[in-house]
């Protein structure tokens, strides 16, 4: 049984960490099947959109496995890219978080280093450091600000206290909330209405928009120019265009 299952359907790649008996808790194991699979979904031109889930409907993570941390797996929970192998990583494609129960913690943290949520009725967010002495490490304190309104963003760093999913969808925070029985579903449609795009401009639009957001507005003109300028001389741009004038489904090559 692999500590993350990996399933391919169509241009869609969908990752759950598997673990659902320590709900879903990151260990040494999760963070190096993790890492592995996004270095390769990264260089697969075939892979468009990745789905990032946890097995069963109680957790999708609750952060890291304390007793694998305490045996002495500190170091391979954390690798180059952050807790989990993504905490810390630019993965350049679309990234969708089907959150299928309480993400706390460094769950929380994962689902904030993904592109859009999904979440379940009954999910749960926040990050409780703070109840046990510690702070969150894994981008939680640096990305909820930019995702909840300020005072939002502190109330859960400070009282440690979670947010419901309709809190959480309230304020933008995820993208649609769901009963868990159509979870997938949602998500994957939602991945396949971005993979129906072309690939390449999908990407370089997560880029420009990502990048872009702590830059000088005329620093953010000269990425979204050069984004623009690459996308305008692709294969797909042509495919685009010809698609259209002849009412047909383009074919994307994501060139």
């Amino acid at each position: 049984m692999s500590a993350v299952e990996r399933e391919r359907r169509g241009h869609v790649e969908i990752l759950t960490i598997n673990r659902p008996e320590a709900r879903n808790a990151i260990n040494g194991d999760v963070t190096a099947a993790m890492s592995a699979a996004l270095d390769e979904v990264t260089g697969d031109d075939d892979c468009w959109v990745v789905v990032l889930t946890g097995a069963g409907d109680k957790a999708f993570c609750a952060g890291m496995d304390l007793k694998a941390f305490a045996s002495g797996q500190g170091a391979s929970i954390i690798d180059a890219h952050g807790f989990a192998g993504i905490t810390r990583r630019a993965f350049p494609k679309p990234i969708i978080a089907a959150v299928n129960g309480s993400a706390l913690a460094g769950g929380c943290e994962i689902m904030l280093s993904c592109d859009l949520v999904v979440a379940a009725e009954h999910a749960m967010f926040g990050i409780p450091e703070v109840k046990r002495g510690l702070v969150a490490g894994a981008g939680g304190l640096i990305r909820l600000p930019r995702r909840l309104p300020r005072a939002v963003a502190l109330e859960l760093a400070l009282t440690g206290e979670p947010m419901d999913a309709s809190r959480a969808l309230q304020l933008g925070l995820v993208n649609r909330v769901v009963p868990v029985a159509d979870l997938m579903d949602e998500a994957l449609a939602l991945a396949e209405t971005i993979a129906a795009n072309a690939p390449l401009a999908v990407r370089l639009s997560k880029k420009v928009m990502v990048e872009s957001v702590d830059l000088p507005e005329d620093q953010a003109w000269g990425l979204s120019d050069s984004s623009f300028g690459q996308v305008a001389s692709s294969a797909d741009a042509m495919e685009g265009a010809v698609a259209f004038a002849e009412k047909r489904v383009p074919n994307w090559q994501g060139k």
